[in-house]
């Protein structure tokens, strides 16, 4: 590997804003590590008051999540409930004074419509009918085979400062399509 390689990525993330990156291999151990490294970035950040780093952070988690409970390439089984070790990465930066957040996993194909389905509505919604679907959800049992993820998606939408962004990506893999989902705080 020729290390200027690495010094263009380096520099290439710090003229696009990023305060934090990690690509590969998530568990909920290595989420509370990272979140631990963001917080104290966060706290170091003057800029950033207390409201957007709690928004920032939450969306963080939330999306780390996502890639745990949803990533196509894994170290542990599909059908795993705890314990997942799945592959994706997050990026956390800031332009123009505002956060954001990005998140990019492989997706199993046959999950996109299932995804575009749950946040394409969530696009056109107001800061208030988010509000609203969220409070309703909490006493909703109605995904518990789905990880949660309609609570953690409204989640995101409700802390983000503007419609969340999401994208499907053929990566010419038969079987996976690269995901990758944007939150602005």
């Amino acid at each position: 590997m020729q290390l200027n390689v690495f010094n263009e990525f380096q520099k290439s993330a710090i003229d696009q804003g990023v305060l934090f990156y990690y690509s590969g291999y998530f568990s909920q151990t290595i989420i509370t590590a990272m979140g631990d490294a963001l917080r104290q970035r966060l706290n170091n950040h003057l800029d950033a008051s207390n409201v957007a780093r709690r928004r920032l952070f939450s969306t963080f988690v939330e999306l780390a999540q996502n890639v745990v409970h949803y990533s196509a390439e894994h170290l542990t089984p599909m059908n795993a409930s705890n314990h997942e070790i799945r592959r994706g990465a997050v990026w956390v930066g800031e332009r123009d004074g505002r956060f954001f957040v990005v998140c990019a996993n492989p997706l199993q194909r046959s999950e996109q419509e299932r995804m575009r389905e749950k946040l394409e509505p969530l696009r056109q919604m107001s800061n208030e009918e988010i509000k609203s679907r969220y409070r309703e959800q909490r006493h909703l049992d109605s995904e518990a085979q789905s990880k949660g993820a309609g609570l953690g998606f409204l989640t995101v939408a409700r802390d983000a400062s503007e419609p969340i962004e999401f994208e499907f990506v053929d990566n010419g893999d038969s079987e996976n399509i690269m995901f990758y989902l944007k939150a602005t705080i």
